[in-house]
């Protein structure tokens, strides 16, 4: 049973990615999953599902985009919402779950990767605007953000299927 839970978690994570913030104990006012999931912290996720690692992927300088690809399909088929929490990077697998940290703010997020880019000179990663923003970076537009590599431990790339 508690195997099955973590599944789940996991697929959700996948599908909408989530927030992790200080955020512990207050209630959204709606009622949707990617909202209901932006109220957890990392403490919470650590002591619940002892499963999941974070390897350290290092820094890299990420910038956003959204509006004008708003809609349209990314890398992996999918269509491009500029509101979840998915990011490009030209070389992790489609679905890898990262956990970006901006040193900054000390905000923390995690995105799952859907697409390819970014295309611009010295930039390795192109959030969403829903990433970038709760990253605090959508203003200044590029950040050196901490990476770490959401994983099951003992696998190196989990594939979480619903069936």
């Amino acid at each position: 049973m508690r195997i099955s839970k973590i599944f789940i978690v996991l697929a959700l994570i996948s599908v909408v990615g989530f927030t992790i913030n200080s955020n512990e104990g207050k209630k959204p006012e709606s009622s949707t999953i990617s909202e209901e999931l932006a109220l957890l912290n990392s403490s919470e996720i650590s002591s619940q599902i002892e499963l999941l690692e974070y390897v350290d992927r290092g820094k890299m300088v990420a910038s956003w985009y959204g509006p004008r690809f708003h809609g349209r399909k990314t890398a992996n088929g999918e269509v491009f919402d500029q509101q979840a929490f998915t990011a490009a990077h030209k070389k992790f697998r489609f679905g890898t779950l990262l956990r970006l940290t901006n040193p900054g703010n000390e905000r923390s997020i995690i995105v799952r990767v859907n697409d390819r880019g970014p295309y611009i000179r010295g930039r390795e990663l192109d959030l969403s605007k829903a990433a970038a923003t709760e990253l605090g970076i959508l203003e200044r537009g590029v950040a050196k953000l901490n990476i770490e590599q959401v994983s099951l431990k003992g696998t190196n790339f989990p594939v979480i299927t619903l069936n």
